[in-house]
């Protein structure tokens, strides 16, 4: 089952962020990492779904962290998948499938026709299921980050 999460699932989103962060080699930091989900799900500045298996709707699996923004060349909405995570214990049984199915079922109903993503050149396997998916690689643009001091 896959569900968008509420202020109530705050621990559980937690949980599995914390494995995302560490996945990518960041710090473990559940407080910091609880507070920033929680001012996200506070302010609606994001959205997030859980899903969880159907024997056990107690404990959540995996999640995905969207956010909106938009594009003037598309005069659209665009959903931000940012975060994807499946708890390692239940990979390839195709719950990342239903958390982008969930994804694109909500950019839909936002009326957006693009959803956009990130992940690493090395996280073959995500890039595996986004290709099974339909996403197609930019070969096009490329990305460009600033860090602010």
């Amino acid at each position: 089952m896959i569900r968008k999460a509420t202020i109530l699932d705050l621990d559980q989103v937690t949980h599995l962020f914390d494995q995302y962060v560490v996945f990518y080699k960041k710090p473990s930091n559940y407080e910091k990492h609880k507070t920033y989900l929680k001012e996200r799900i506070t302010n609606n500045e994001a959205t997030i779904f859980l899903a969880f298996d159907d024997s056990n709707l107690d404990i959540a699996i995996g999640f995905t962290l969207l956010y909106v923004t938009f594009s003037s060349l598309a005069l659209n909405k665009i959903v931000i998948l940012n975060d994807l995570f499946v708890d390692t214990k239940i990979r390839k049984s195709g719950i990342g499938e239903k958390l982008i199915l969930e994804t694109v079922a909500f950019a839909k109903e936002l009326g957006s026709n693009l959803i956009r993503l990130r992940t690493a050149k090395n996280n073959i396997i995500a890039q595996g299921l986004y290709h099974k998916m339909g996403f197609v690689r930019d070969e096009v643009l490329y990305s460009y980050d600033l860090t602010v001091k």
